[in-house]
């Protein structure tokens, strides 16, 4: 499987397509590129591979890999002093979502002159970055679950506020994406669960979100036919090259189609993920069954016909007995207790999680007394 896309924006897909990372440097104007990825990819072989890439293309090794899970501001700083300190002209971003979001946030942050919440992900506040120093992005996804890779923001940690926010600008979608399978081989079985789940969510929230977008809702659609056919093969067998660049396929379409909404599953992630340092796509997979029934009244419509699409039995009963077995099958917690959440901190988080900007997209209006309740059942294991 290899093919070039244009949709949303340049993807060069395949195994074996990370030996045109220098042309795709030069395809759009980079000479000194700085490759940003998390502390746990820094020394890995397919990382040491990208770096000989550059460097015998007269590149560089430029590296800044102090990107944490949940990636925070202080990360995000970091990332801009090695990017000036190196006199970088576009960024490498390598990695998973955390990587990926902090590489853009670095060639997006770089030289703006106001602080980066001024640029949150709110009505037009993309309006007030200045567009024309905004350096040139490559993503290259070593995981298949964000999909940030054509992603037009990032997601960083304010510290001071304790809160995720998402940055946007039209900008931050990556020039050139190399979406190669091969990178992802050497991932253990648990973090393709948590990441193919990630994608999963992306693809079933935006196909629930009430807004009207039918190309993002037939995306959706095929992106969960992908992950229900390829993730338990990814995940029973990592070497599966097929499985492994369906699943990087889908995780991509999940990204596409959440511009039409995401929803409770991400809204009650979110806070955890902060306050707890919980894996995303593992904290997502053990929410979402819990808001999936909450949500039942206004969905069950249209996931009978989500389940007919994907040859699942019993309607909206079947669907929910497939996401509970295909957790089961990839060893995902059924609680969030499971995963070191407790209840110390419900009500702060259900308090977080009505203001995250992926609450607006819940088929149900999401009330802190509601998120707290879906917090409680999802700790006990009440679906």
């Amino acid at each position: 499987m290899q093919a070039n896309w244009s949709y949303p924006t340049t993807i060069w897909f395949g195994a074996g397509r990370i030996e045109a990372l220098p042309d795709a440097c030069r395809n759009v104007g980079i000479e000194r590129p700085l490759l940003v990825t998390d502390r746990g990819l820094a020394d890995l072989p397919i990382t040491a591979r990208a770096l000989d890439i550059l460097e015998k293309a007269g590149l560089g090794r430029g590296l800044f890999s102090g990107v944490d899970g949940n990636p925070t501001d202080t990360n995000l700083d970091a990332g801009i002093d090695a990017f000036k300190a190196g006199g970088h002209d576009g960024v490498i971003a390598f990695g998973g979502g955390s990587a990926l979001d902090v590489g853009k946030l670095i060639a997006f942050q770089a030289d703006q002159v106001r602080p980066v919440w001024d640029f949150e992900d709110i009505g037009d506040w993309f309006t007030r970055a200045n567009a024309e120093v905004i350096w040139p992005i490559i993503a290259v996804p070593t995981t298949s679950g964000t999909g940030s890779e054509v992603g037009r923001a990032g997601v960083v940690t304010n510290t001071a506020e304790e809160v995720k926010k998402v940055i946007f600008h039209p900008k931050m979608l990556p020039s050139v994406v190399i979406s190669d399978p091969e990178l992802t081989v050497g991932l253990p079985p648990h973090i393709t669960a948590g990441t193919g789940m990630d994608a999963f969510v992306h693809n079933l929230e935006a196909y629930c979100a009430p807004t009207y977008h039918p190309m993002s809702e037939g995306i959706a659609v095929e992106g969960m036919r992908l992950v229900k056919e390829y993730l338990p093969r990814a995940y029973k067998d990592g070497t599966d090259i097929e499985a492994r660049g369906h699943m990087m396929s889908a995780a991509a379409m999940g990204a596409v189609a959440f511009q039409k909404g995401l929803g409770g599953v991400h809204s009650l992630s979110h806070p955890a993920g902060v306050l707890y340092h919980t894996h995303h796509g593992l904290t997502n997979a053990v929410y979402l069954p819990y808001v999936l029934a909450f949500n039942r009244p206004a969905i069950e419509g249209k996931i009978d016909r989500l389940a007919a699409w994907l040859g699942i039995d019993g309607g909206f009963d079947g669907f929910m007995k497939y996401i509970l077995d295909l957790r089961a099958e990839l060893g995902i917690a059924h609680t969030s207790k499971e995963i070191g959440i407790d209840d110390a901190q419900t009500e702060r988080m259900a308090a977080m999680a009505v203001v995250d900007p992926t609450a607006g997209g819940n088929p149900v209006p999401l009330t802190e007394e509601i998120c707290s309740d879906l917090y409680r059942r999802a700790l006990a294991g009440t679906v």
